[in-house]
């Protein structure tokens, strides 16, 4: 009998730059651009192998697929299925534990120099004529920051706060950082570990990088954004329900903060009402800091060790593993 594959959210991951014709030598393959939760159970039935992003795969849906043995997760993050479900029908299921380290942690500096240095603002204000109607040789829509001698805090010192310590020492900025990872510290002078709370009230920059589980949904209160220096900077490229995002939508509009850039909402895509889309001095981009091209090749390529380690018996990245 031929493997039967089934990618049940195929769009996002390749928009035609990374074709899932490299799945084709591993048997017969579907590839749905999205899929419906009233149509999961019909697109999924009869195949051995579920690749799957941000389509759910609950326990009632796994009971259902009879044929299912092995569900490859096109990401980091596995929430989307019930893996105690799974481990009880003897299903592995196989993350993708790092492929967009470099890519979000280059867009946190990306939404970060928006911020301080009006790239967009002041290209916007020369296409104007505002530039060619200047009685001087310069002008500027409002004060520039320079990054060097800036502190820079992070919250959540994994694979991607690190790399962001990192860029941020290349910026001159010492970096001060949670003491919740198990991460050891780097071997460079200015960076210190502190309470999350001496992060906020320290940094010029905060960046977000912590998982989203019940201790940091909603970290960011109205309280922890009193904390920071009016004129520091809140950056989330983690999860959107990390931010009170009402609570920071008030601390920018009464400058509590001098601005933010998100790349994640509480809910996705972002509805009308979220309070940040009408925000003073808020960036948001949708989701898409992990989208480069070599990030989502680093990913297909991954997803395909998964399935072809599984299928050798000696299954990698498994995040509910079996005896």
């Amino acid at each position: 009998m031929s493997l039967s594959l089934v990618v049940l959210d195929g769009h996002t991951t390749d928009q035609s730059e990374c074709p899932w014709s490299e799945l084709e030598p591993f048997g017969d393959v579907d590839v749905y651009e999205r899929t419906p939760p009233d149509r999961v159970i019909e697109r999924a039935r009869g195949a051995q192998i579920v690749l799957t992003n941000k389509v759910e795969l609950d326990a009632g849906t796994l009971e259902r697929l009879e044929d299912l043995e092995f569900v490859s997760v096109l990401a980091t993050g596995y929430d989307v299925v019930d893996i105690e479900a799974a481990y009880e029908l003897g299903i592995p299921v196989a993350n993708v534990p790092e492929y967009a380290t470099d890519s979000v942690a280059e867009h946190v500096f990306a939404l970060l120099l928006e911020l301080t240095h009006q790239i967009g603002a002041h290209d916007r204000a020369v296409d104007r004529g505002e530039w060619t109607e200047s009685p001087d040789f310069t002008f500027w829509k409002q004060p520039l920051v320079e990054l060097r001698g800036k502190t820079m805090g992070i919250v959540g010192f994994g694979r991607i706060g690190a790399r962001v310590a990192d860029i941020a020492r290349a910026f001159d900025m010492p970096v001060v950082a949670d003491d919740n990872s198990s991460r050891p510290a780097p071997e460079w002078q200015e960076f210190e570990w502190a309470s999350t709370e001496e992060v906020f009230e320290r940094s010029d920059v905060v960046s977000l990088h912590c998982p989203l589980t019940d201790e940091t949904e909603g970290l960011v209160d109205a309280e922890q954004l009193e904390r920071m220096p009016a004129s520091a900077y809140l950056i989330n490229t983690a999860r959107g329900e990390v931010v009170d995002e009402s609570a920071l939508a008030e601390a920018l509009a009464v400058g509590d903060i001098a601005g933010a850039g998100v790349d994640v909402a509480s809910q996705e895509p972002i509805h009308s009402d979220n309070p940040l889309l009408e925000a003073d001095n808020c960036l948001i981009t949708p989701h898409n800091a992990w989208t480069t091209r070599e990030a989502r090749e680093r990913l297909k390529q991954t997803t395909l060790d998964n399935i072809q380690a599984y299928l050798d018996g000696e299954p990698i990245h498994v995040v509910n593993e079996f005896e």
